[in-house]
């Protein structure tokens, strides 16, 4: 980043109520947003790289948003390096379905997914081991850790050094406490980081620096962005149906039980998940069902 004595460039590290939270080389800055952006229906989201101009007062205001390289809307985040998706072995227990949505969003915006399993010390080994294999079928980097031991911590640290990052998860998995172990930063378990203005008390992203990297803070990732994709786009991101896209007997096959269709023959021969496969469906079966109309695109 450079600076000079009226301008500067940044990163969004926080938004709320109109203003800005811009972390420049040298300070975070107040901003708002010029109007030509809000002309051109475009906003700035938390993790924009921004070029700024300063103000009498020392506050600043957003003059240049940089080309993103990818951008969630819910929550609105940009510039995602990596998504740690976070499960819990036990209490409670994996939820299939919502990760594999994550994996999907992940796939879908060209982010890297690392799966962490959490809570290790109350499973037993075999149920560890057989969340694991369901993923490593898929080609996913799998983490085994336990916020409670440490144990596992070392590994995510090294994994996202340096990088942009979310944590995603249901609620109680353990996203907090890894991250204070992981990161040295403290949020309270069970809820997310608020601002206060005036009466009002609002959730928000917020962008926090650490380990040479950034780390998103946000009411959490439990939606899949299902109008962004089509149902008959969806084997793109299933790595594992992907790599066999194209081999089955029907080249319009949409690997949902077609006559000569490969993918299904390697779930019945194990090689992929059968939990991967259900979930494949569930979701095929809910795109379909969504007109053109109700598309983002």
């Amino acid at each position: 980043m450079t600076e000079n004595k009226n301008r500067a460039d940044g990163i969004i590290v926080k938004g709320i109520g109109g203003f800005y939270y811009v972390r420049t080389e040298s300070d975070t800055i107040e901003c708002h947003a010029r109007g030509k952006f809000r002309k051109n229906e475009l906003s700035p989201i938390v993790g924009d790289k921004v070029t700024i101009e300063f103000n009498k007062d020392g506050t600043g205001h957003i003059v240049e948003i940089h080309p993103r390289k990818n951008f969630l809307i819910r929550p609105g985040v940009a510039n995602v390096d990596t998504l740690v998706l976070v499960s819990a072995a036990k209490s409670p227990l994996p939820d299939f379905l919502l990760l594999d949505k994550l994996l999907v969003l992940a796939e879908s915006k060209g982010i890297e997914a690392i799966i962490c399993l959490n809570k290790t010390d109350l499973a037993e080994t075999d149920e560890v081991s057989d969340f694991i294999s369901v993923y490593e079928k898929a080609s996913y980097t799998c983490i085994t850790a336990s916020a409670k031991t440490g144990d596992g911590t070392d590994i995510i640290r090294n994994a996202i050094k340096g990088k942009t990052v979310a944590f995603a998860g249901l609620s109680g998995v353990g996203k907090s406490s890894l991250l204070k172990r992981i990161t040295g930063v403290s949020l309270k378990t069970g809820d997310v980081s608020k601002i206060q203005r005036g009466k009002h008390t609002t959730r928000h992203v917020e962008l926090m620096e650490t380990s040479g990297g950034f780390v998103f803070d946000t009411p959490g990732f439990s939606r899949l962005e299902a109008d962004e994709i089509r149902a008959g786009d969806l084997w793109q991101y299933f790595p594992e149906i992907a790599e066999r896209h194209g081999m089955c007997k029907f080249r319009t096959c949409n690997h949902i039980g077609e006559k000569g269709c490969l993918v299904k023959e390697a779930v019945d021969d194990g090689v992929i998940a059968n939990s991967r496969y259900e979930n494949y469906i569930s979701l095929f079966n809910k795109l379909k069902e969504i007109k053109d109309w109700e598309r983002k695109d």
